[in-house]
């Protein structure tokens, strides 16, 4: 006969020398709680080796000594190309670089002869992003912590300012991780963002309710490592400024994209940087109402008189206060040259669903496309002209036609359709973005002494801009990756991670 065994059976079941459950299972929990930990540490700890050994695979040049012969060189200082020059790179900075028959090449260098190939600096992208969006015109966006930090580099972006981030905490460990060399991608500066007030197009912002608030957000992300702070199109004046005095006192700096603050409003508050200029500014939409902000048509723009009062007067403003301007030309192109490769990068379903969102982009939607890129193209050359510091960055949002990378190339390349030499444009892209970060004097031209951040093109870019998208080999830090390999690494990813 089965007895059920009740409260009083067990206890007398234990105390007649029976098995005392209560006893072995704090015993059990004892050693499978240390098994687990055990456990879980050999996982993470394959899992770090299986990272590094993916990091290890996109390497292609790895030597304390390395010879670059027979390079045309465009410096990022603004100066002309050079041709059939050498670079020699020790220990991962750049011992020297001159013409080819003037250096002698160390016996003991890895040597890479590369008659034909063009070396720039590696790219400063200074308005990148991790995130993506996630199609169907959902204001939604998606975090590509694997995909994007490969493109970049792949792409020869070696140092990246993520310029806003809808996943904060992922963004700081993806940078830890790419230090530790857990991670393949650039040297990552990380801005914590949005600052944003009530209004907002996306539900992944947070909406702030006054100064208090701005001053407490940077404060908290400043504690956890951002570098760097965004307001966003409908903060305050006040919160504007309360986060501008927050980050300042910690020696951190804001940049915007700005709408309900006008530009002027801005610069005297203290800003460091603006994004995407003129395009953005509502100080120039009629009617404009203090921290509001404003719809501005095509018909508007168009009429923005660029070489007028009101305009000048902003660029003078801007340059007066030290405010740097950020282009991201290649955002704007609603329906750029479609390439086979960002098909590729693409997941199937999102290829397929930007082909049909493609094809069904109305007219009014190209024309304003056109127009800010014009006007805005304007604007740039106006602004270096009077002073001002421009940098650039890719921005991988808008419609998804700029895509991490492959956008940083097309803006050098709609730089230089926009006026711009093709040496004025990459010491845009290249030595401004040091410059303003701080770097000048490691990073952002070819130059000996400073750090081996270089990007190896197929081509002649200052004679044919497009060779800018030839990339063969990345120096990251003197550590030269291949472009191909981290390219084929991220086939099918966009969209997903």
């Amino acid at each position: 006969m089965c007895r059920r065994l009740n409260a009083v059976t067990y206890s007398r079941f234990s105390s007649n020398g029976g098995l005392n459950f209560t006893v072995f299972a704090a015993k059990f929990q004892k050693r499978f709680a240390l098994w687990f930990n055990s456990l879980m540490r050999l996982v993470v700890a394959v899992a770090a080796l299986a990272s590094l050994a993916s990091a290890q695979s996109f390497i292609r040049v790895n030597s304390e000594l390395i010879a670059l012969t027979h390079v045309r060189v465009i410096d990022g200082t603004g100066a002309p190309a050079r041709a059939n020059q050498t670079i020699i790179i020790r220990n991962g900075l750049i011992e020297s670089v001159g013409d080819f028959n003037k250096i002698t090449v160390p016996p003991a260098a890895s040597y890479q002869d590369l008659p034909g190939y063009t070396v720039i600096p590696g790219l400063v992208g200074m308005h990148e992003h991790l995130f993506y969006p996630s199609g169907h015109g959902a204001p939604v966006y998606i975090e590509h912590a694997v995909s994007f930090p490969r493109l970049y580099l792949a792409s020869g972006v070696t140092t990246a300012r993520t310029a806003g981030g809808l996943e904060v905490q992922t963004d700081l460990t993806v940078k830890k991780w790419i230090d530790e060399g857990r991670y393949t991608g650039p040297d990552m500066h990380i801005t914590a963002g949005y600052l944003e007030g009530p209004g907002s197009f996306t539900p992944q912002m947070l909406e702030l309710r006054g100064p208090e608030d701005a001053k407490a957000f940077v404060e908290y992300w400043a504690g956890l490592g951002a570098t760097s702070f965004k307001a966003y199109m409908h903060i305050t004046r006040a919160e504007l400024g309360a986060a501008i005095v927050a980050a300042h006192a910690r020696g951190l700096k804001v940049t915007g994209h700005l709408c309900s603050v006008g530009f002027r409003e801005a610069a005297a508050l203290g800003i460091d940087n603006l994004e995407h200029g003129l395009v953005v500014d509502g100080e120039f939409a009629p009617g404009k109402k203090p921290d509001e902000c404003p719809s501005v048509s095509a018909a508007v723009l168009e009429g923005l008189d660029v070489a007028g009062e009101g305009v000048q007067q902003t660029i003078r403003e801007l340059v007066q206060h030290h405010v740097a301007v950020t282009s991201t030309l290649a955002v704007f192109e609603a329906a750029p040259p479609l390439q086979q490769r960002f098909l590729d990068a693409l997941s199937p379903q999102n290829a397929a669903e930007y082909r049909a969102a493609r094809e069904r982009l109305p007219e009014a939607s190209k024309k304003l496309s056109a127009v800010r890129i014009a006007k805005e193209q304007q604007f740039e050359r106006a602004f270096v002209k009077a002073g001002g510091l421009l940098m650039a960055g890719a921005d991988p949002t808008g419609n998804g036609s700029a895509l991490a990378g492959f956008a940083d190339q097309r803006n050098i390349e709609l730089l230089v359709d926009g006026g711009f030499t093709p040496a004025e444009a990459i010491r845009i892209a290249t030595l401004n973005g040091a410059q303003f970060l701080g770097f000048g004097k490691r990073i952002g031209s070819v130059e000996v002494g400073k750090q081996a951040d270089l990007v190896v093109t197929e081509g002649d870019p200052s004679a044919r801009i497009a060779d800018i998208e030839n990339v063969r080999i990345v120096f990251r830090k003197g550590i030269g990756y291949d472009s191909a390999k981290l390219l084929e690494s991220v086939r099918g990813m966009v969209g997903l991670h």
